[in-house]
């Protein structure tokens, strides 16, 4: 609750309830907005002892990954073009289109999708009284054009393996560079693909498994020198396991 003064008189805020926040949490990350939302949504729901339809899990792990694909894709553009390589920025950007389509398609949004709701997922947008009670579902041939994209994903891991991991310049600028070693890494609350970069082989999604991850097979990607080398490395196996992990969820 939130005072202010005004006249004289004081008041009171208006505040928000959990379900009426969602829209705030997807804005925290720009570049995987969906995956954003999770945390939030499963931490509210198992406050409240809620059960969450499976199918609605499914498809909240479907589009985490999806975020996920885009979010590192990102970092594969952008990385190597801060040390001289352009060209895989246009390989990375070109097959990041295909992964916020398909997560358009579904939400309505590219960035801020918003579709997580407490208990499930979005009601259908942009409907009346009665058509906003039913629930979202996929639309007709995502689980095609979803297989598809993922056909592109590890090609386009592929060609960035080829044209970025063993050029001799990108290796110059990261092996052994901006060292975070296992031990300052769990010191410093390192997190995510960053902290396995450094050697710890911690994942949320097989240590404390939400969704349906406990249902899927992966690896975790992990590397042991905690340079920038690693940290680039861990993300573009990350790809291939989210790749592996949307083909399980899609079968």
């Amino acid at each position: 609750v939130i005072g202010y003064m005004h006249r004289g008189y004081e008041k009171l805020a208006e505040v928000r309830t959990y379900a009426q926040i969602t829209a705030l949490v997807n804005r925290i990350d720009w570049v995987s907005g969906f995956a954003n939302e999770v945390p939030f949504i499963v931490g509210v729901e198992r406050l409240m002892g809620v059960e969450v339809p499976e199918r609605a899990q499914w498809i909240r792990l479907i589009l985490s990954e999806l975020a996920r694909i885009s979010s590192h894709l990102v970092f594969m553009s952008s990385y190597p073009l801060e040390l001289g390589a352009t060209t895989p920025l246009m390989h990375s950007l070109r097959e990041r289109e295909y992964i916020l389509e398909l997560i358009e398609e579904v939400t309505g949004g590219r960035f801020h999708p918003n579709f997580n709701r407490v208990g499930g997922v979005k009601p259908a947008y942009g409907g009346g009284s009665t058509t906003k009670k039913q629930s979202m579902d996929l639309p007709a041939g995502f689980f095609q054009r979803t297989a598809e994209a993922m056909d592109r994903m590890d090609n386009i891991c592929d060609d960035i393996d080829n044209l970025v991991t063993g050029n001799e310049l990108f290796k110059m600028r990261t092996v052994g560079i901006g060292v975070i070693p296992r031990d300052k890494a769990l010191e410093y609350g390192v997190s995510g693909p960053n902290l396995r970069a450094s050697g710890v082989a911690y994942d949320l999604r097989k240590a404390d498994p939400y969704l349906t991850y406990d249902q899927v097979d992966f690896d975790i990607a992990v590397a042991s020198e905690g340079d920038c080398f690693d940290r680039y490395t861990v993300r573009l196996d990350e790809i291939r396991q989210s790749s592996r992990i949307i083909r399980q969820a899609i079968d």
